[in-house]
């Protein structure tokens, strides 16, 4: 199944820090591929179907406790494919045990009957039922989390799971589907498959398979989300962020420039909520630039996830400033996957860069003279997945948090994700949300369930 070096696999491990293929995973077959759907479907009617919520979250715990036990090996696993510093990557392995922890632990209150106060006589009542089989097309940038936030709901709910993960995962995705396997997750509950995007369009059209979650960029976002339309099924996509951190009022401005720049540079700004327009208040503007400018120069940043990432984010940079932006911290020049910290500013109107999400470790920069204009430059983008508000008035974060055209908005505070908190956005940040008790309800049936009065 595995070969050291054949560049010519589809799925493989290219260590971005020294651009070696480390190995290679053959891409899936037609015939593992229907096999995989096989085994899904009959796992969620023998199991997801049958078991109970109690015997589910058994075997969900046996899996946190394999992440926990296994922390540093998956660690360095994703540390191979996409570059992830060590102390991040082991972050984000605790992070996913905490998300898969947090659904063993509240599944039964999320999915508890709902009773209706029926104006006939009789009873009614909601009951929250799985769907079937799912697809999961996830990304690179988080390997374990995305999955985690993805497949914990919705194998507590009984809801089956084909995870499609990035060409760069293959390693990392085959060790989640062991860790599900040896917990005592049935064949086909968590199937990883190493397939083509063609091969994914025949399984979401598969009458069998009754929803796909996506997360990535809004181009692969419009492609499975018609897929998925045109089969009648059930969609979640969380997108591209072009996020808004802005700066009003600080009781201390050395912690605001601190959470900015963890906002940014978190997995070298390879996050789609990642704070990535800087929106400041005039009278803060030119301190706040300069402290953040020296904490970035500080900032250790791993590569991104390839030299091909590296050269479009150049790119991107490049087209900036042909429109006239001006650097005032790094530039276009990198080293391999290795990318600067860069910062611009004045960015005129009318550039594409103003709309075009960054996804690296470059924060733009403006300046504003009032709370209208900060919110008229925030939402002068196509997305709207999260925003950061800092203010010391309590009654204008509030504000802020009604007027932005964001999924979420974030008051004084950065790197707020948390297990309990709903995590999407509107606009072409997609649509559904992950996380939380609203989470575990997306591809769950409302089932209506009434009785006459005797």
């Amino acid at each position: 199944m595995t070969t050291k070096g054949d560049t010519m696999s589809r799925y493989a491990v290219t260590n971005p820090a020294t651009g070696q293929v480390e190995e290679s995973f053959e891409t899936f077959t037609d015939e593992q591929v229907a096999a995989a759907v096989d085994a899904a479907d009959e796992a969620y009617r023998t199991w997801g179907r049958t078991t109970t919520i109690e015997q589910r979250a058994a075997l969900m715990r046996k899996a946190v406790a394999a992440y926990r036990d296994q922390q540093q090996e998956l660690a360095t696993i994703i540390n191979h494919e996409m570059g992830k510093l060590m102390d991040e990557a082991l972050v984000e392995v605790e992070f996913s045990a905490e998300i898969l922890e947090y659904y063993a632990d509240h599944a039964a209150e999320f999915l508890a009957d709902e009773p209706i106060d029926r104006a006939a006589a009789g009873t009614a009542f909601i009951r929250h039922l799985p769907i079937g089989p799912l697809v999961g097309v996830m990304p690179w940038n988080y390997p374990y989390y995305q999955v985690a936030r993805f497949a914990g709901p919705n194998l507590m709910l009984g809801n089956t799971i084909m995870l499609k993960h990035a060409s760069l995962c293959p390693k990392s995705s085959a060790a989640m589907e062991r860790i599900f396997l040896e917990a005592g997750f049935p064949k086909g509950a968590f199937v990883n498959m190493y397939a083509t995007n063609e091969q994914i369009a025949k399984v979401i059209a598969d009458p069998r398979v009754r929803g796909v979650s996506l997360t990535g960029s809004e181009r692969a976002g419009k492609a499975i989300a018609q897929e998925a339309g045109a089969a009648l099924k059930k969609v979640v996509c969380e997108l591209g962020g072009n996020d808004a951190f802005i700066v009003m009022s600080v009781d201390d401005l050395g912690a605001a420039v601190e959470a900015g720049a963890n906002a940014r540079y978190e997995n070298s700004g390879q996050i789609c909520n990642g704070a990535k327009r800087f929106i400041i208040i005039d009278s803060l503007y030119d301190e706040f630039l300069k402290r953040f400018i020296k904490v970035s120069k500080e900032r250790k940043l791993a590569p991104l996830c390839s030299v091909s990432a590296a050269d479009g984010l150049a790119a991107q940079v490049q087209a900036a400033i042909d429109d006239g932006a001006k650097v005032v911290l790094g530039g276009t020049e990198h080293d391999g996957a290795f990318y600067p910290a860069t910062i611009l500013t004045d960015i005129p109107e009318g550039s594409a860069a103003r709309h075009t999400e960054f996804f690296g470790p470059v924060a733009q920069f403006y300046r504003v003279s009032s709370e209208d204009e900060a919110i008229a430059v925030a939402n002068d983008s196509p997305y709207g997945l999260g925003s950061y508000v800092f203010t010391t008035d309590s009654e204008q974060g509030l504000r802020f948090a009604d007027r932005l055209e964001s999924g979420m908005t974030y008051i004084n505070e950065s790197g707020a994700d948390s297990a309990e908190l709903p995590f999407g956005g509107v606009k072409n940040s997609g649509f559904g949300r992950e996380m939380g008790p609203l989470g575990i309800r997306e591809f769950a049936n409302y089932k209506l369930v009434t009785e006459a009065a005797h």
